[in-house]
């Protein structure tokens, strides 16, 4: 036998015997990536309430039809809608619910959401899109987190088709149902960091009022 099949053969019983050695911190580590994926994979999100609701710089708490804006309003209101440009501001405040408390048969996970896209959609119509501004810690306490999406839309932009009354009665219906806002959904694909690295949604969820999404 030469010196390169010794030499050879020298190597491969070597990198058997590291293999062995290191088998089960492979093994403890691919465990422990899996749980991890499979924890956060059970944080869950919905819609909890709508704040701060404006339209054209006037604030529509407590207002529920056109009679309850003074004159210079109304005048304010008729003036941005001849002129095509309705401009509504509002908050959305998301619940996201990390359950991995320790309970349950899963391990305590905190979870750090570091980016969250999300698509708005208005009475099944999708209008504009966003993103959180800085990261948000959900600990792993079976408690919430409050996620604050600030919009700016133009509501003549993509509700044109149903003239300045219909405009303002969406308007209304979103300041006045601000604890169960059902004319709105979500759809997001969070990004989680991780010890591990950040972990991306595979696809977008659902995010609507009520009920969790899963």
């Amino acid at each position: 036998m030469n010196q390169k099949s010794v030499n050879a053969i020298y190597l491969i019983k070597r990198a058997a015997l590291i293999f062995i050695f290191l088998l089960p911190v492979i093994s403890e580590t691919g465990c422990s990536a899996y749980e991890t994926i499979i924890n956060l994979s059970r944080l869950k999100f919905k819609i909890d309430s709508i704040d701060n609701v404006e339209l054209a710089g006037i604030p529509l708490k407590n207002k529920l039809s056109i009679n309850d804006f003074s004159t210079l309003e109304t005048l304010k209101l008729s003036t941005a809608f001849v002129r095509n440009a309705l401009p509504l501001t509002f908050t959305i405040n998301v619940d996201a619910k990390n359950p991995n408390d320790g309970t349950g048969g899963y391990s305590r996970t905190n979870a750090t959401i570091v980016s969250f896209p999300w698509k708005l959609f208005l009475d099944d119509k999708q209008t504009v899109a966003g993103d959180i501004s800085s990261e948000v810690n959900v600990p792993g306490t079976g408690e919430t987190t409050k996620i604050p999406l600030k919009v700016t839309l133009d509501l003549v932009q993509f509700f044109k088709d149903r003239g300045y009354q219909g405009i303002l009665n969406l308007a209304f219906n979103l300041a006045k149902e601000s604890s169960t806002p059902s004319k709105i959904t979500l759809y997001a694909q969070p990004t989680v960091g991780t010890p591990l690295g950040n972990i991306k949604y595979p696809k977008e969820i659902k995010i609507i009022n009520l009920e969790y999404s899963k």
